[in-house]
């Protein structure tokens, strides 16, 4: 086995357990707010969610191209696998960190930082006008969007349910968050499943095995679905709390408002925009907008605030990791 063909393999176990990695530590996002209003069992929840999470991998590739053509060029061969090798185990990293603290950070942040730091140490091209568009402006939009679109929803459902009886309206609206859960669980697996398959099709060109036109093999689309959703069934049970109960106390209705303003915001970007949104940021601002039309000190933005700053650091910080990956990596291999 020649040394290409050998780090071609290295770097697809090393996406897939960044996937898995990915799917543990994003599980809160699907299932948090039904579980904490006790609309769905835990092992329920986080079944259904790994499902939809496998079936919204093969929804799409728009993220996928994003992530494999727009944000770094690596050049060709081993020195190129190191790189794209050095920017998982950086994100690797700090999804790890932020689980181990409780903190919903962004895998996909983190995936594109350490993208972006190997690439930088290694004086590799970074197409920053990509990232610009397809990262940053959306980073920022997404959570303003998800926290206006999920207030807007749940004032329309004060008024809509105004002389509804309270006990008959939780109930119903438990039912309705079993489907707005697995629309979220869908949404994750089409935004984030996409972004492993993106670094899978970046090292299979790196390693010239497929050309940069090509289309991404179905086994790459397969594996990526299946490692996410076994990462999602394994639990994430640290930031199930942050979410589900640490930043506001849900009720149901407030509960199926969150998971139905993210899930809209997950399916305009991944399809509309193919840009790779934080499933994280979107359900996060979303439970704060709702929690912020009861009023403002509903939520503990205390809470609110070391979230951001987890939001803040991750690209940096996992940009940083994966540059002192790359030079290790550099000297051991090559």
């Amino acid at each position: 086995m020649d040394l290409t063909l050998a780090l071609v393999i290295g770097v697809v176990v090393i996406a897939l357990i960044f996937d898995y990695t990915n799917g543990f530590h994003d599980a809160a996002n699907a299932i948090a707010t039904s579980v904490s209003t006790r609309a769905l069992t835990p092992r329920a929840a986080l079944f259904m969610a790994a499902a939809m999470n496998f079936i919204g991998a093969h929804l799409g590739t728009q993220v996928a191209q994003t992530v494999g053509k727009g944000i770094i060029d690596a050049p060709q061969g081993s020195h190129g696998l190191v790189i794209v090798a050095a920017g998982l185990i950086g994100a690797i990293t700090w999804n790890m960190i932020t689980w181990y603290f409780g903190l919903p950070s962004s895998s996909s942040h983190a995936l594109i930082g350490g993208l972006i730091g190997s690439a930088l140490a290694s004086a590799s091209v970074v197409h920053w006008d990509g990232v610009v568009e397809k990262v940053v402006i959306p980073m920022i939009l997404s959570p303003l969007v998800g926290f206006t679109l999920a207030a807007s929803i749940m004032i329309a459902i004060y008024w809509i349910f105004r002389n509804a009886q309270p006990g008959k309206a939780n109930r119903g609206f438990r039912y309705a968050q079993t489907v707005s859960a697995a629309a979220m669980a869908l949404g994750h697996g089409l935004q984030d499943a996409q972004k492993t398959m993106g670094v899978i099709f970046l090292s299979l060109v790196v390693g010239g095995y497929v050309a940069p036109t090509d289309d991404i093999p179905q086994w790459v689309i397969l594996a990526a679905a299946a490692a996410i959703s076994l990462g999602t069934y394994a639990g994430g049970w640290r930031i199930m709390r942050t979410l589900g109960r640490r930043i506001i106390a849900l009720d149901p209705p407030q509960g199926f408002a969150a998971e139905a303003a993210a899930s809209t915001v997950l399916y305009g970007a991944a399809i509309g925009f193919g840009a790779p949104i934080s499933t994280t940021h979107t359900i996060t601002s979303a439970i704060m907008g709702v929690g912020s039309t009861k009023r403002l000190s509903a939520v503990r933005w205390g809470v609110a605030g070391n979230i951001v700053t987890a939001w803040v650091l991750t690209i940096p910080a996992a940009a940083l990791v994966a540059a002192l990956s790359y030079y290790a990596l550099h000297w051991a291999v090559e």
